[in-house]
């Protein structure tokens, strides 16, 4: 009777053939060396200092059309979201490996050194200069940008409603004026007379708006805070 094929010894007789032991181990170790190079390399360039936006030259047809922004675009969310847009060289958290590997695999496919990566987030997550999802873009030339990897969790549901407030002084001034109008109305009537009036409703809101825009001043300008649409690209932790 024929014996069965045993599939694992013929493919290990198969790799005997061609190599020693030594020789598949020599082999493995030096690609996994030239893969942390590489990687190496990529960090290097993404904590190095930038060139004002150089222009990476894709091979269009291999891009992914949904994954191209406009530099617009990227400004009207950070402006929205009250986020940054700035190099990687400003971002203190780690880049997580799956962006490493597509920066890599991207390489590979497109035969270039990519430069002039950045990232949009929230201010907290960058290296600020005295003056909780990242998006890694890289120029693409012409104020596009392709996003290659994003990573960490999704904004809360109510940034937009807080960063719309920091929008432009118009938005501060109208909150404000909304906020000190809700709290003048949940002061209850007949605290300083029995019988009050709009004048003197007038005066709680005068009193009640001006408590609440000197804290919003304090926080908005001595506290070194600025509008949304000064800092979505600013390197500075007081621009």
């Amino acid at each position: 009777m024929l014996k069965r094929t045993n599939i694992e010894d013929k493919l290990k007789k198969s790799k005997a053939k061609a190599f020693k032991g030594n020789d598949i181990l020599d082999q493995v170790t030096a690609i996994l060396k030239e893969e942390d190079r590489k990687e190496d390399e990529i960090m290097a360039r993404m904590k190095s200092p930038q060139k004002p936006t150089p222009r990476n030259h894709f091979n269009i047809d291999l891009l992914e059309t949904d994954r191209i922004y406009h530099v617009d675009q990227i400004r009207d969310i950070c402006v929205t979201y009250r986020l940054r847009f700035l190099d990687t060289k400003y971002f203190k958290n780690e880049i997580p490996y799956e962006a490493l590997m597509k920066i890599k695999d991207m390489e590979k496919a497109h035969d270039l050194e990519m430069r002039g990566f950045k990232i949009v987030a929230p201010s907290k997550l960058f290296k600020l200069e005295n003056a909780d999802d990242p998006l890694l873009f890289a120029p693409i030339g012409n104020g596009y940008f392709y996003l290659i990897h994003k990573w960490g969790n999704d904004l809360n549901a109510f940034r937009k409603i807080w960063a719309w407030n920091f929008k432009s002084f118009e938005n501060l001034i109208f909150s404000t004026v909304l906020v000190s109008l809700l709290a003048s109305y949940l002061i209850p009537n007949g605290i300083f007379s029995k019988n009050p009036t709009g004048v003197e409703f007038l005066l709680i809101f005068f009193f009640t708006f001006k408590s609440i825009a000197s804290m919003v001043l304090y926080y908005s300008f001595a506290a070194g805070k600025n509008f949304n649409t000064a800092i979505w690209n600013s390197k500075y932790f007081n621009a």
